[in-house]
Formats: structure tokens, sequence, C-alpha cells
């Protein structure tokens, strides 16, 4: 999320002329004009690189990350979208320096202790979804009082995936499966994993410029559109959460089918 930031450059690659949607009326016609993806999911990439360019500590670029998080947050509501999903830290993110893990665990913290209160007066649930057992007394305390302060929350729900893998989420509900003596079925795998309580993300996006899914959402993922934006994390902002709307919306999801049985059921 918050954290989320990743090596490598930033890319040239063009991804087509959208019209950006930047104004309250232009939110409005979006709304009304544009499909709307029910649940969106990013892989907040780029806050170190965003910091390094700048020469600043890479820390700056984390915390300038949760300023971009609160704007994609408030523009995910008033468009409409019900359900956003957000790498904040990965499993394979503790191979990082220790200052700069320590750094992201206190940001955590610190931002819960910030951001909560306004969430929930803004009607947003939040879910924290990944490995908790790692986590110092302290974040994972907060992680269940800020649950509990937005339970009854229906305008967004916001999944901030913390020490998650993909793998690590089919691993583990597997094995909650084999110690309840219960069948490994597609239905009820899925029933078990961590994102259970929302359906799977309809759009992917993954900012900074690469092009892969680093081991996020593997198993609910493989439906989704993917959009891949080279603007920084902490650059991704209104206009850019159009853009990648407007993608969606013009793409046909087929789910199998073709593209005719598709138009039949459409125009029925």
């Amino acid at each position: 999320v918050l954290f989320r930031s990743a090596g490598g450059g930033q890319g040239t690659r063009n991804h087509g002329n959208l019209t950006a949607c930047t104004t309250p009326q232009a939110v409005s016609v979006m709304a009304d004009s544009t499909v709307v993806p029910h649940h969106i999911a990013i892989v907040m990439d780029g806050n170190g690189r965003w910091a390094s360019r700048r020469l600043l500590p890479r820390l700056v670029g984390h915390k300038q990350g949760v300023e971009s998080l609160r704007r994609c947050v408030r523009a995910c509501r008033e468009r409409g979208v019900r359900v956003l999903t957000v790498f904040a830290f990965s499993s394979e993110n503790w191979n990082r320096p220790q200052d700069e893990v320590s750094g992201l665990m206190e940001l955590m913290a610190m931002a819960l202790a910030r951001e909560v209160p306004q969430l929930a007066k803004e009607g947003v649930r939040l879910h924290f979804v990944g490995e908790r057992a790692g986590l110092s007394d302290k974040v994972r305390a907060g992680l269940a009082q800020s649950e509990d302060a937005t339970a009854h929350n229906t305008a967004l729900v916001l999944n901030v995936c913390f020490n998650y893998g993909g793998r690590w989420d089919i691993a583990q509900a597997a094995a909650a499966l084999a110690q309840r003596g219960e069948p490994i079925t597609e239905a009820s795998l899925h029933a078990a994993m961590g994102m259970a309580h929302v359906p799977d993300p309809d759009l992917l996006i993954r900012t900074g410029g690469e092009m892969r899914i680093s081991n996020f959402l593997l198993w609910q993922a493989a439906y989704s559109e993917l959009y891949f934006s080279d603007r920084l994390w902490p650059d991704f902002d209104e206009a850019a959460l159009d853009e990648a709307i407007s993608a969606y919306g013009a793409r046909e999801r087929r789910f199998g089918k073709t593209s005719e049985q598709i138009q039949a059921a459409r125009s029925a």
C-alpha cells in the first residue's frame, strides 16, 4: 500500500491514448456512461523509486504512497467502486534492509492511528488479509482494532493485503481444509481463502511500469482484466484511475464464451 515498491526502471510502454475525467462533472458523466468495475485491486509499486529520483530516503516515498492511497480510496468511492484491494506489504518484503522493514511497520501503525477515524466517517470497511503471526503485538492489535471500528460500514470495502502472498493464501486455505477433514474442491478452497468475503477483482492495476502481478491474488485474479501503468504509485492520481477504468470499460469480458454469445446475451 502504503508500501509496495519494487526495483527496476519505469519503462516506456504506451498503453494507449485514453481520455481522463478530472472534474466532479466529468466523474458524474463517467458513472453514467462507463462500466465501473465492482472490485479494483492494485499493486502499488514505485514508492522507493519515486523517492530515489528526488534524492530522498525510500521511507519518504512510502509516506507519499499513503497520501496516494487516501486519494485513491476517495476517488473509488466517488466513482461507485464497491471493493478496493491493495498490496501493502508482501511476504517477500521481509527480505528488504532491516531499517526499511522497521520503518514500514512503524508507518503502518502511524497510518492506522491517523487514517482509520476518517475512513470510518466516510463509510469505509477495513479488512486486513495476510499472515499475522509474524507481526508485532502492536501492529496486530492495530489491525484488529481498525477492523472492529469499521465493521458496520458499507460504502466501500478496503482490503489491505499485509504480510500477504498469493501462494501463502492458497496453501493456508488447503491446510485449513485438510485439518478440518473437508474435501479440497474449487469451491471449498475459494471459501477458505482470505478474500472469500468479496467477489474476485474485475480490474487489477499495477503501477510503476512493471508488467507482472508479483504473487498477488493468484487465485482471485484468474479472470481479472490487467492494466499496467507507467506512473509510480505516488503519482497515480484521479486522472490515472479514470484512464484505467476507461480501458476496462472498453474491453469485452467473455469468461470462456465467444464474442457472439456475449453480444447475444446483451441483446436479449
